[in-house]
Order: structure tokens, then C-alpha cells, then sequence
């Protein structure tokens, strides 16, 4: 029998089990989860808010598209 520990380390778990995780929340708790990351980064950052047009940086974003 195996036995099922909880880990606090974050390179353990995959992005692919993030995302499971994130899918099993109810639309509310993703919305609540969202509304406290905004929240967060307005408290770190407010003049965040006043920043518009904004560049990316050149190789940090990766743009998909269906073919």
C-alpha cells in the first residue's frame, strides 16, 4: 500500500496536474482565485493600472495558433 503524502514543493508537481486542479474548482472558486491574484498584484504594483500598450518581451511569449 502506498501512502499518499502532501508536498510543498512546487517543482514535484506537474503542469499538467495544475491544471487538473485548477479545472476540479467550481467556476466560483476560480473567480474568487483570480479576483485575490488581481488584488495581490494591485497591492505590489498599484500604478499598474495606469500602464497601457504594452510591449512584449522578445522571447517570453509564445503565440499558438490552430493550423
Amino acid at each position: 500500500m502506498t501512502e499518499k503524502t502532501i508536498s510543498h514543493n512546487r517543482s514535484e508537481e506537474s503542469m499538467k496536474a495544475k491544471a487538473k486542479w485548477f479545472q476540479s474548482l467550481l467556476l466560483s472558486e476560480r473567480m474568487e482565485m483570480l479576483c485575490a491574484f488581481t488584488d495581490l498584484i494591485m497591492m505590489a504594483n498599484p500604478e499598474i493600472v495606469n500602464k497601457k500598450d504594452a510591449t512584449p518581451i522578445a522571447g517570453r511569449i509564445r503565440v499558438l495558433s490552430e493550423t
